[in-house]
């Protein structure tokens, strides 16, 4: 049966559609004035949120740091973009590609910087496939590359998410109306994972989704658009997909749940350098919820104000002290977040250096 009739008349067949494949560089002069208004934001939520405690009270938390738990920060913050270089290694070696962990990491590192000034999760999906090109690694493999890696990560948020919440019903520091607040966003970002993994299942109505989705963006768009392009690279994933059957999705899964762990445990170490060393469950709950909600937030790029916002909240809720709990979240974000980002787009430039263009390889 031909799935893309129904829809053969929404657009004149000869039309192209963009795809990862043919995303359109991103303007570098409106990518700098992207990082700028980031940069911006994010120096305002830092330099507002110790106002709200005692200035001198935060920089005498900063004087008294351990600086052996903030190097510890630091090595784990690395150790979990080795994480992520591990999930995208083993993803391309289950096609017979090889990926050394640091070029892992540097795409990782590459692609989340260019998501943020260029467009958010489809942007960055779109960096790995194009870096992943540029190793010469074949369509269907580089597309699976760019997107599973997001829904291992969202799982693994879920999970601490859900710890979090059980932490708070035990000590009884969770309200029914904040219950029913986070379980509506589990249940919103599982079944955003859940309607990916639905799509792998059943691939004609996949096709349907996406050719209506990406028909009415293209229109919205004013940009012209072809379903037979639409059904190759749903059929691209779906055949990437099935080679991660009989366990094989076992080492991406460690990969994107090593990422999650040892960025808690930069946290972790964060505060113990702030001279607070919380208990599991505080860490779980201050650290799962904001990610959760961040995911939801996605409208703030890489979740500045609200990350931090929600986590100094939480844990001056759970007993931390209010200055502790200031100077170790915006040492954690600086670990976590705002290095990373400079480094990611000096690895997109190296990355580009290295490969200045990509293979025309047939999947």
């Amino acid at each position: 049966m031909d799935v893309t009739r129904p829809f053969a008349t929404l657009a004149p067949p000869k039309k192209k559609m963009i795809d990862f494949e043919h995303q359109p560089q991103p303007n570098r002069r409106k990518g700098w004035r992207y990082l700028i208004v980031i940069v911006i934001l994010g120096l305002a939520v830092n330099l507002l949120l110790p106002k709200i405690a005692d200035l001198r009270n935060a920089w005498d938390v900063v004087r008294g740091f351990t600086w052996w738990a903030v190097a510890l920060a630091f090595l784990v913050e690395l150790a979990a973009y080795i994480g992520y270089g591990y999930c995208l290694r083993s993803i391309v070696a289950i096609h017979g590609y090889d990926l050394s962990l640091l070029k892992g990491a540097m795409i990782a590192m590459a692609s989340y910087s260019i998501g943020l000034v260029a467009g958010g999760w489809v942007s960055a999906t779109a960096a790995v496939f194009s870096f992943m090109r540029k190793e010469r690694v074949n369509r269907s493999t580089a597309t699976i590359a760019g997107v599973l890696p997001a829904l291992l990560l969202n799982v693994s948020i879920e999970f601490v998410a859900i710890f979090g919440i059980i932490y708070l019903l035990i000590i009884g520091q969770l309200s029914q109306s904040q219950l029913i607040q986070y379980s509506i966003f589990l249940v919103v970002l599982a079944l955003v994972s859940a309607g990916i993994f639905g799509a792998l299942l059943f691939p004609k109505l996949a096709f349907k989704a996406a050719n209506w989705a990406l028909w009415n963006y293209a229109r919205l768009k004013k940009k012209p658009y072809d379903p037979a392009r639409t059904q190759s690279m749903v059929n691209s994933f779906i055949n990437a997909w099935k080679g991660l059957g009989d366990g094989r999705w076992v080492k991406p899964m460690v990969g994107g749940a090593m990422y999650i762990v040892f960025d808690m445990l930069a946290l972790y170490f964060m505060f113990v350098a702030a001279g607070s060393a919380i208990n599991p469950g505080v860490l779980f709950a201050g650290y799962g919820l904001p990610l959760l909600l961040s995911k939801i937030a996605f409208i703030f790029p890489g979740g500045i104000g609200v990350i931090e916002a929600s986590m100094a909240a939480l844990f001056t809720s759970l007993g931390v002290s209010h200055e502790i709990s200031i100077v170790a979240i915006i040492a954690y974000r600086l670990v976590s977040f705002w290095i990373p980002l400079l480094i990611g787009f000096l690895a997109a430039g190296l990355l580009s250096r290295l490969h200045p263009s990509a293979e025309d390889i047939e999947s």
